[in-house]
């Protein structure tokens, strides 16, 4: 069964719809969906659905051509054999009928490394005759650096070409629980904490048996799907994994600050600002700064933290990369016991946020939010109190959530606590005291086991304070 991705597929379906021919670039990291996408996408229309492999060139131009015939044999009336990469793709015009045709080139990085000339040879067919086809071609990549550098940027012949780029992104939380509807809500939070967005991670869970149950199974059982996952990503797309593996295991264990991740991973700074440029490409790691951080010190190299974007490698190397000799050896219940178990709610903590702050997106776009915020993020920075002798002292403080409106004269401030108790009048007013901008604010305060009576109280008395628990943001 397909689940998600209504945009997505209103997106292609809008321009499929169209009256003129398309040329689609979408991509996005390994085991994101592309192809389940596509697929879905193509039912009930006309298609060729053709995925490279790491062939030569030549070997590649004939399985290409092998494929058109066996979806169209009426080729054979126009051309005999594949010469050569120009006629190949010429002949992509003739597929043209009453109904548009879809043509799908899947991990089109694959055909244009056996021959660097591919995009120059597609873009001269494109502009003399596969503009006027009744045609919707789709160029899909994984390589994320080749997809953006070798084909949308500027200096590459089908700039300008496409009518469409679309970056596939994870699912979000109201999707991803879809994998499984009868887990309760903290449960499927947990498990969106642990496997993030990425469709082919979701599948790896049996909705009929617990999350424990699920982890020792599915994660740290040697054999399993996810057990290997990991290593065959850094593998696949990175020369030098080791390093990769240093770096990601330093930030994935609390250390953000790139000082602090040279230092604890003795990576020379010049070349730990390169390797985390490929992770960030890649989708593994994300670099992340106050909001309100000004364009001029974002491009410091000393500036914002580095974070897990990748849920499920930072799961990975937070309790199952260095306990692989125990794993191996089968000891899954004990790395459950004294490792995981414990731990599961301040690691999910994490994914809270960004769940959070989708939400009040989405309440944004509906209207619901006191005001249409232009920006929406954590913050983080030194703040000033006075202590019991009206002295002032400065510590660094955190907010979960912040966003602003255009001018910044209105802000909304999130607390998000996933814990195993309710959130206090203690917890609101350490909040209300992290404030010091001037301007009008509204509280969030997002929790999921509620709020005290007094919190409640005092939401029930005030237009600016909002409570929200996390029964309350999984959909229906």
């Amino acid at each position: 069964m397909f689940i998600g991705r209504k945009e997505e597929l209103a997106f292609l379906e809008e321009r499929y719809q169209s009256d003129r021919a398309e040329l689609v670039v979408l991509y996005g990291r390994r085991r994101i969906g592309k192809t389940e996408l596509l697929i879905e996408f193509c039912k009930n229309k006309p298609n060729f659905f053709y995925a490279c492999n790491e062939y030569t060139d030549s070997k590649q131009l004939t399985a290409f051509w092998e494929g058109l015939l066996s979806f169209s044999p009426a080729l054979l009336r126009y051309k005999q054999r594949a010469d050569d990469w120009a006629d190949v793709f010429a002949t992509l015009a003739r597929l043209s009928g009453e109904q548009k045709t879809v043509v799908v080139i899947d991990e089109f990085p694959y055909m244009c490394r056996g021959n660097n000339s591919i995009p120059s040879v597609l873009q001269n067919i494109w502009d003399h005759t596969l503009k006027d086809a009744n045609l919707m071609l789709i160029l899909c990549g994984s390589s994320m650096s080749f997809m953006e550098d070798e084909i949308l940027a500027a200096k590459n012949p089908l700039y300008g070409r496409t009518t469409g780029i679309y970056k596939l992104e994870p699912m979000p939380f109201a999707d991803a629980i879809q994998f499984f509807p009868d887990y309760s809500p903290e449960d499927q939070l947990i498990s969106y904490a642990i496997l993030g967005g990425i469709p082919h991670y979701l599948k790896q869970f049996d909705p009929r048996v617990s999350v424990e149950t699920n982890i020792k199974k599915q994660i740290l059982t040697k054999g399993t799907v996810l057990f290997g996952e990991v290593e065959y990503i850094l593998h696949q797309e990175l020369r030098d994994p080791a390093v990769y593996i240093t770096l990601i295991e330093t930030i994935a264990t609390g250390s953000t600050k790139f000082n602090e991740i040279c230092t604890r991973s003795q990576i020379e700074s010049g070349k730990a600002v390169s390797y985390l440029k490929n992770l960030m490409e890649l989708g593994i790691v994300t670099r992340e700064f106050p909001l309100l951080t000004s364009a001029k010190d974002r491009l410091k190299r000393n500036q914002g933290e580095y974070h897990m974007a990748d849920d499920f490698f930072r799961f990975w190397f937070a309790y199952a990369y260095r306990y692989m000799s125990e794993l191996s050896k089968g000891d899954v219940d004990d790395i459950w016991e004294y490792v995981i178990q414990d731990n599961l709610h301040d690691f999910s903590s994490k994914a809270f946020e960004n769940v959070c702050i989708d939400y009040l997106r989405q309440q944004k776009r509906r209207g619901n939010t006191p005001f249409p915020f232009l920006s929406i993020g954590r913050w983080w920075g030194k703040v000033t109190h006075n202590d019991e002798q009206g002295k002032p002292f400065t510590v660094a403080e955190e907010i979960d959530i912040l966003a602003t409106d255009r001018d910044a004269r209105r802000y909304l401030v999130g607390e998000c606590k996933f814990r195993n108790e309710p959130m206090d009048m203690a917890q609101w007013r350490a909040l209300q005291e992290k404030v010091t901008w001037q301007g009008e604010c509204f509280y969030y305060l997002f929790s999921l086991r509620g709020f005290s009576d007094a919190v409640r109280q005092a939401a029930a008395q005030s237009e600016h304070l909002r409570l929200v628990t996390l029964a309350e943001m999984v959909p229906e």
